[in-house]
């Protein structure tokens, strides 16, 4: 550890919600960016793409940074079931994106923390608080409450929704035990180099492979671009704190999200959604606090 005039126990978990704040920002955009596209593209060709332009800006980033030397072929198991996961959860998410009202498909999402919650004790040892189940009961209510499940009819769509929270929750606890092991720029290049191959690969499987034309070409640079940032963003806040606080803060995304749907394609936000995002923002308010607070080796 390097020396700090603050303690790491009191400065961590805010430093790990910028670090969040970002990853916000680059999902709203890419959820913007993967609705333009997916009128002419599968989501295996809008993966494809979006990993091979993610691969170039990799490349550029780590040759102009002269760390090419942190990219080295340790935990390839590791890496290749969270990008797997990642490959799987990604591919569900674009595929809801193009057929449901974005907040419904973010709050879906959000059931990830909860899996997170439910996991993450087994898988990486980590302690379930009491501020941290308050808070994803929270986040729970409030998802219950924008997504008011029952209220439309189940179809695949809604299917790939609910599926893709439970890759985003293996993606998100196997990269808290690749950030202990392998530094990021490792992390952002086996991710690219890796669903490059799975997306071709499964985009071929018809045996035609669509490029993007022109006009979605900027799209699926936003795509790329905003999908690694976001990674960064979540792999760095990774580092400082445990996954039951990063992941419960994420749940900001949905509030965001609906304003944008409203904004952009007239998508209603009524007081059921007010509501529910007074009660995310309030259980990620509590748990940073009670976070921040925490002794080092709590």
């Amino acid at each position: 550890m390097t020396p700090s005039i603050a303690r790491p126990s009191d400065t961590a978990p805010l430093y790990a919600a910028l670090w969040m704040m970002g990853a916000v920002t680059a999902f709203t955009s890419m959820a913007v960016a993967g609705r333009a596209v997916s009128i002419e593209l599968d989501t295996f060709e809008i993966m494809a793409w979006r990993s091979l332009i993610g691969m170039a800006i990799v490349a550029l980033v780590l040759s102009l940074g002269r760390r090419w030397h942190e990219v080295t072929p340790r935990h390839p198991g590791l890496h290749l079931a969270r990008n797997i996961a990642h490959f799987s959860a990604q591919n569900l998410w674009f595929y809801a994106l193009a057929a449901l009202p974005l907040a419904q498909v973010f709050a879906f999402e959000f059931t990830a923390p909860l899996w997170v919650l439910v996991l993450s004790p087994l898988l990486l040892g980590e302690r379930l608080t009491r501020p941290r189940a308050i808070a994803a009961i929270l986040g729970f209510l409030g998802i219950v409450m924008v997504a008011r499940p029952g209220a439309a009819p189940l179809s695949p769509a809604l299917l790939a929704a609910a599926g893709c929270a439970v890759g985003f929750a293996f993606t998100y606890m196997l990269t808290r035990r690749l950030t202990a092991e392998a530094p990021v720029a490792r992390i952002l290049w086996w991710m690219t180099a890796s669903q490059t191959v799975l997306g071709f690969a499964c985009a071929g499987i018809d045996g035609a492979i669509a490029a993007p034309s022109q006009a979605a070409l900027p799209w699926i640079g936003v795509i790329a671009a905003a999908g690694l940032g976001a990674h960064f963003c979540i792999a760095n806040a990774l580092r400082l704190a445990p996954a039951t606080l990063v992941m419960p803060f994420d749940f900001l995304r949905l509030p965001v999200i609906a304003v944008v749907g409203l904004v952009l394609y007239g998508e209603p936000v009524g007081p059921l959604m007010l509501i529910g995002a007074t009660l995310i923002l309030g259980g990620n308010y509590l748990n940073i606090r009670a976070e921040a607070r925490r002794p080092t080796n709590a």
